[in-house]
């Protein structure tokens, strides 16, 4: 009898033994994303951020699950977005597709860690108290895109020396809007230049947009940075092909798809440092204890083919600092 109950035991441990490590097992960390535009648009920035996290020692679907929330271009959806997401729960928010999907997270928690991609001030915008201690919950990569804006401006005169009218497209949803504005405008009134400045946040604005501004028969036009604008390539391009408009834009990808140049970081990268924050926060660093990471290296794209079909001579001085040159 003993020898039998001695092997039931025995039994009941060998079956209940795997079941409690199996639930002791800790569960696979869940990392909140979401983002202001479409899961089809920018998958250069998605890319970056898998490869970021990757780097970190964390793979989708195998020691992390990733929930995505896209709000499309739908600005309003966004609280109600991360809303969700926090309800899930997730152990990061990722935030990103422009400054309204970051505000949205931060409103939606003051305890699970965000981390944010941005192109505007995260101090200005009350994400944070200061670039090298965050505080809070919050941290987080910004591109420095509003004082870029003005950099881009006085490359633009560098292509076009003669300039003596400059449109600048910004997206009127955009916090930074304001700070880009105001930047550009101190940079062309240094040159004596005169800036018109055109709305639109949707396709049909972009469409008017470019049709008002070619009544005034500007000699160049400055893209303006933003999430959504950043999704327009082709739209934006084939306008300023139509009007026969020098256009400066943001980012490399609009000078592979057919843009004349651009000026700014490297988004990818960018991206990849937002994954590789994710990482070391699941790894147990404290949000607070992450500096708010700023690009130190930034990029000039040249496309001769699109220079060519608008009579522009390209002038040396910008054709040895590119770092990439389509011809």
């Amino acid at each position: 009898m003993k020898r039998r109950l001695l092997l039931d035991a025995a039994a009941a441990v060998a079956l209940v033994g795997p079941l409690f490590s199996r639930a002791q097992r800790p569960a696979m960390p869940v990392i909140g994303y979401l983002s202001g535009i479409a899961a089809d648009e920018a998958p250069d920035r998605l890319a970056g951020f898998r490869r970021g996290l990757f780097e970190a020692g964390y793979g989708e679907g195998k020691n992390v699950a990733i929930e995505y929330r896209w709000a499309q271009g739908d600005y309003d959806r966004l609280p109600a977005l991360a809303a969700e997401l926090v309800r899930h729960p997730v152990s990061v928010l990722v935030a990103t597709g422009g400054p309204r999907a970051v505000l949205a997270a931060k409103g939606a928690t003051a305890l699970i860690p965000i981390v944010f991609t941005l192109g505007g001030d995260p101090v200005k915008l009350g994400l944070v108290r200061s670039l090298g201690r965050p505080g809070g919950n919050v941290t987080g990569v910004s591109f420095l895109m509003a004082q870029l804006t003005a950099k881009r401006f006085e490359l633009l005169r560098e292509l076009v020396p003669k300039a003596r009218l400059v449109g600048l497209l910004v997206n009127p949803n955009t916090p930074s809007t304001d700070d880009q504005v105001s930047s550009t405008q101190q940079a062309a009134a240094a040159t004596g230049t005169r800036l018109q400045v055109v709305r639109a946040g949707s396709a049909s604005e972009i469409d008017a947009a470019f049709a008002s501004l070619a009544k005034l028969r500007p000699d160049a036009v400055l893209i303006g940075t933003d999430a959504f604008l950043g999704t327009r390539n082709q739209q934006l391009i084939a306008l300023a092909q139509r009007h026969r408009l020098p256009a400066v834009y943001e980012g490399r990808p609009s000078v592979e798809a057919g843009g004349l140049i651009s000026y700014g970081p490297n988004i990818g990268q960018a991206y990849a440092q937002a994954g590789a924050y994710v990482g070391r926060i699941l790894a147990g660093i404290a949000p607070a204890d992450l500096p708010v990471l700023q690009p130190t290296t930034f990029e000039l794209a040249l496309n001769l083919k699109t220079a060519a079909a608008l009579g522009l001579a390209i002038p040396q001085s910008v054709l040895v600092r590119a770092d990439e040159v389509i011809r």
